[in-house]
């Protein structure tokens, strides 16, 4: 049984990018894996040693604030599963919640204060189709950005820029990294659009609860087409170089 918790499902859900669940539940499904998603939200006791993965996804500017005031009372529970290396899959503007603060007409907006980055409130939008690659692997990412905030001070960014804007207009990295957190603004849903990525989440979330697991055949034709007709209609001369 892998557990998932979606936080703050009905504040944090912007451009369907619950579709990064839907993905990664049907595949653990196809390996006869029950997978439980539990959805949460203010009010709700979070008990994070409970879950694999811990998932949020994009939200308003005001929803964002709604999320933050409530979320920082586990502070502390949230560093200590990042610590134990728990899964973390964390989209859009919700990343900024996980840094030292917001800044916001020149004024700080404290965050969670997991992690040493911080964020900037911008009077622009990045809108960009964006093409990377991560630390490990020569496969394209996929992603779209759609952000007003943007990410500095970065120690261990999740992708390297290829094409497209990074986590602030200058930078050609993207997102961040440490143990098993993930955070990006990308969206499109990442894991829908880059089959490569939900597979390899996919096995490490199963070998984390079982190291011996026999896999099966993954059921991903049909998304390894649709990514692979996308690059050859729109980036053929990135995968040529």
């Amino acid at each position: 049984m892998i557990r998932i918790a979606h936080l703050y499902y009905d504040l944090m859900n912007l451009y369907g990018d619950n579709g990064n669940l839907k993905a990664l539940q049907n595949q653990l499904n196809n390996q006869d894996i029950k997978c439980k998603i539990e959805f949460l939200t203010i009010g709700d006791n979070f008990d994070f040693s409970k879950y694999d993965l811990i998932y949020m996804g994009p939200g308003t500017d005001y929803n964002q604030k709604m999320v933050l005031k409530d979320i920082i009372k586990y502070k502390n529970a949230i560093k200590k599963a990042v610590d134990e290396h728990k899964f973390f899959l964390i989209t859009g503007n919700a990343i900024d919640l996980f840094g030292k603060y917001i800044l916001e007409d020149k004024k700080k907006i404290k965050t969670l204060n997991i992690f040493d980055f911080y964020s900037v409130n911008e009077s622009f939008r990045l809108v960009d189709e964006v093409v990377a690659k991560s630390k490990n692997s020569e496969k394209f990412i996929l992603g779209f950005q759609n952000q007003r905030s943007t990410m500095h001070n970065l120690s261990e960014p999740l992708f390297e820029i290829i094409k497209g804007c990074g986590s602030s207009p200058n930078s050609k990295t993207e997102g961040f990294k440490y143990n098993n957190f993930l955070g990006t603004y990308l969206i499109g849903p990442l894991l829908v659009r880059n089959p490569y990525l939900l597979k390899e989440l996919t096995r490490k979330l199963i070998l984390t609860t079982d190291p011996n697991f026999k896999f099966k055949p993954f059921h991903l034709t049909l998304e390894q087409k649709a990514y692979d007709s996308y690059i050859e209609n729109y980036y053929s001369e990135l995968s040529k170089k």
